[in-house]
């Protein structure tokens, strides 16, 4: 019995990898069950929550929210201990006559979003929304960007 398989399988056979095929089941399965689940979050009132980007470099923390039919009006942006919390309140609002409608998928209502963004220079935030994109970027403080370390000999 071989611990590591020599030869692989094909990539399409679903016995060659058991668990991404599990994995992929268990996707479907939640898919199925809730939908896109990450974007409502019933119980909580939520009926829309903006998708995130969320990325870091040595500098800064970089956090992009999509906020597609939305002005920067209707958009709140915080930070507090660390936490960045973007909210707001998507409106449908529209009068169409003599229309009979048979579908409409659109998410409307209030909506906010937290990410732990760590040791940001408060002071330094820049926020911007352009084309239905919320970008905010948070400058690092000194103490929160990495530092190499040298390794001495012996």
């Amino acid at each position: 019995m071989n611990l590591i398989p020599w030869k692989r399988k094909s990539e399409d056979s679903e016995l060659s990898r058991p668990v991404d095929l599990f994995r992929r089941q268990m996707d479907r399965l939640f898919e199925d069950f809730f939908g896109d689940w990450s974007l409502a979050r019933p119980g909580d009132g939520f009926d829309f929550a903006p998708r995130l980007d969320v990325s870091e470099n040595e500098k800064e923390v970089l956090v992009k929210a999509e906020l597609p039919g939305l002005g920067e009006k209707d958009v709140d942006v915080s930070l507090t201990q660390g936490v960045l919390t973007i909210s707001g309140e998507k409106k449908d609002e529209r009068e169409e006559k003599d229309k009979s409608w048979h579908l409409v998928e659109r998410s409307y209502g209030r909506f906010s979003r937290s990410v732990n963004v760590g040791a940001v220079d408060e002071g330094k935030v820049d926020a911007a929304f352009k084309d239905g994109v919320l970008t905010v970027k948070l400058p690092k403080r000194e103490e929160a960007k990495p530092k190499r370390i040298a390794i001495k000999t012996k």
